[in-house]
């Protein structure tokens, strides 16, 4: 893993996103060329278009940033690559041409953008074929030695063969008399040194995931690892880095306080927040007017009731404010009152399952942007009454209070629509690292991924 600014990015999307930033400078280099060929004119000096070649980086890098191709998923998988790829590039059409428009100044045809986008278009294609090839290879997993062989060592290992493909475990040392629960434990009696041990298994890290630490860490074992290069790391700082998210199973109060991060936002940060909250808001505002109208006029049409509904949630530091959003269920949905929504939910309207599939029942929430209750990105906001419910059921819920909520966040990017106890607490523990590992960076990359969700809506209730 690489850490930027604070969120953990998997080395092998970060080398891929790299070699693919240096194609896109290819491409539209080739793209010049090219054209030029084509039309017999001599060539240019290719230093005079520095800022058109960095335009066009940036535009297309975004678009494959935004419909998600830079998702382990999207990367393993070549149909979902293509389709997505597909999305990038006419997102990236759409935004050359209005950047050419605004401005006419720039020495650089639009036919030259549609070259390097099919000369980008077919290299990535061919380098995602490569990748997916090579990807799973162990070679270019890191590999791990985990201390431990009860449960937390078993969350890891369940991890390691669900999604984990940036780690390989190697080894699992049984370091109590205690039954194991995963069979292939090595009994750490049975290692002479430890040290020696990891390094004939090639070990780049290991991994402390021991419930009782007192009596059973070896410690002058492990400061031997590290003084041979060898990485020590918590298992709940190891499981934080590689799922994105605090993992709840493991994590105890002393992790918390002594981990890094959970700082809160630092003034200058929460001043930039603020401003842009307000200049987006503004913007977004002006620019989904017709939607907002068309939307408006389909829910009043459609069924009786108000357009919109303002419903008590709870907001920074625990205290209540009104959302509104419009309403896509019946006015009588909750006469027996508060309840989850559900799958194929009968309460919604017609019209209101396509707006809350396409998100448009959020768009008002900016009326709640602008006041200063939310901001974009944060945790999602629940009632008060659910909210009291999951507090006595999941531990450190209400610290996810401690941020502004937002209209897109981290859990909602990464996780389904939660409809229930156990889905509120898998939220949580992305709503925990959004808190832990705040950073601006992380909201821009939030409000990328969002673009994703709206046009590949999984999960959505």
């Amino acid at each position: 893993m690489i850490r930027i600014f604070r969120h953990y990015v998997p080395k092998s999307l970060f080398l891929l996103g790299a070699f693919e930033a240096l194609l896109l400078w290819g491409a539209i280099a080739g793209g010049l060329v090219l054209r030029y060929s084509q039309l017999g004119f001599a060539m240019p000096s290719l230093g005079n278009y520095i800022g058109e070649f960095l335009t066009f980086v940036v535009v297309v890098y975004v678009s494959m940033l935004s419909v998600g191709l830079y998702q382990l998923e999207a990367c393993r998988d070549l149909k979902m690559t293509l389709v997505r790829l597909g999305a990038a590039m006419i997102l990236s059409l759409v935004a050359t041409s209005v950047i050419s428009y605004v401005f006419p100044d720039v020495d650089i045809w639009r036919s030259v953008f549609l070259y390097a986008l099919a000369i980008a278009a077919t290299a990535i294609v061919l380098t995602r074929t490569v990748f997916v090839q090579v990807a799973d290879m162990d070679m270019f997993r890191r590999r791990v030695l985990v201390l431990g062989a009860r449960k937390a060592a078993l969350r890891i290992k369940d991890y390691e063969e669900k999604g984990g493909e940036a780690f390989k475990c190697v080894a699992f040392i049984q370091m109590t008399d205690q039954k194991p629960e995963i069979e292939s434990a090595v009994p750490f009696a049975d290692i002479q040194t430890l040290a020696d041990y990891a390094v004939k298994r090639e070990v780049a890290e290991i991994v402390v995931a021991i419930e009782e630490r007192r009596g059973t860490l070896p410690v002058k074992d492990l400061l031997a690892c590290k003084m041979q290069g060898i990485k020590v790391t918590d298992g709940t700082t190891f499981l934080e880095r590689e799922m994105g998210a605090v993992d709840l199973d493991s994590v105890s109060p002393s992790w918390l306080i002594f981990s890094d991060g959970f700082g809160g936002v630092g003034r200058v940060d929460l001043v930039a927040k603020r401003a842009f909250d307000l200049l987006a808001s503004g913007l977004l505002l002006l620019l989904s007017m017709p939607i907002l109208i068309i939307t408006a006029l389909a829910v009043k049409l459609t069924s009786p009731g108000p357009v919109f509904y303002r419903q008590e949630r709870v907001g920074l530091f625990g205290k209540s404010y009104m959302v509104m959003k419009f309403r896509s269920m019946r006015s009588d949905a909750e006469k027996d009152g508060p309840v989850w929504a559900r799958q194929n939910d009968a309460r919604v309207t017609p019209v209101g399952r396509f707006i809350r599939t396409t998100r448009i029942d959020e768009i008002p929430q900016i009326f709640n942007v602008l006041k200063g209750d939310m901001s974009f990105v944060g945790p999602r906001p629940e009632r008060p009454v659910f909210v009291e419910e999951l507090a006595k059921e999941i531990p450190y819920y209400n610290e996810r209070h401690q941020v502004k909520p937002g209209i897109t966040g981290w859990a909602q990017i990464n996780y389904p629509y939660g409809a229930s106890v156990e889905d509120a607490k898998q939220k949580l523990q992305y709503d925990l690292y959004y808190i832990k590992n705040y950073s601006i960076f992380l909201d821009f990359l939030i409000l990328l991924q969002t673009l994703r969700v709206v046009l590949w809506p999984d999960g959505v209730r």
